[in-house]
């Protein structure tokens, strides 16, 4: 029996990662965000070509009789074709919008981590001010 739970991620305070860690996390972030960016193309181009097919079972009218053209070699008349065409890129757009989604929420933890990164090294900076003020003052 298939989950129907998606991945279960786990809730990590980013503020307290070290910047290497929170370098890294934006790292794997930035790689997955490629990934999707990837499989949103594929899509794409799946979910155009299905169209273009569908498209293409328009043009098979009474008028077209007598013209050449060439057809799958499959039992399936033309409403069925064009049922099963409407149905992949139906089920194609509704991948895109999963990763979509996905990929909004990893956009959002990376702006999270890229906020964090930011706070911590201006914090550093602080410190490192501080002490060379503290330091300049002994002299």
């Amino acid at each position: 029996m298939a989950s129907q739970e998606g991945p279960h991620l786990q809730q990590v305070d980013l503020t307290k990662l070290s910047l290497p860690q929170l370098t890294q996390l934006r790292q794997q972030l930035d790689q997955e965000l490629t990934v999707f960016q990837d499989s949103l193309q594929t899509l794409k181009i799946a979910q155009q070509k299905f169209q273009d097919s569908g498209d293409c079972l328009e043009k098979i009218t009474p008028k077209a009789e007598g013209n050449p053209i060439l057809v799958p070699l499959t039992g399936s008349d033309i409403d069925s074709a064009k049922d099963y065409f409407k149905r992949k890129v139906n089920y194609v757009t509704e991948q895109m919008e999963k990763i979509q989604t996905l990929g909004l929420e990893k956009s959002k933890i990376r702006d999270a981590v890229m906020d964090v990164m930011e706070m911590k090294f201006q914090a550093q900076l602080q410190l490192q001010e501080a002490a060379a003020s503290a330091a300049a003052a002994k002299s």
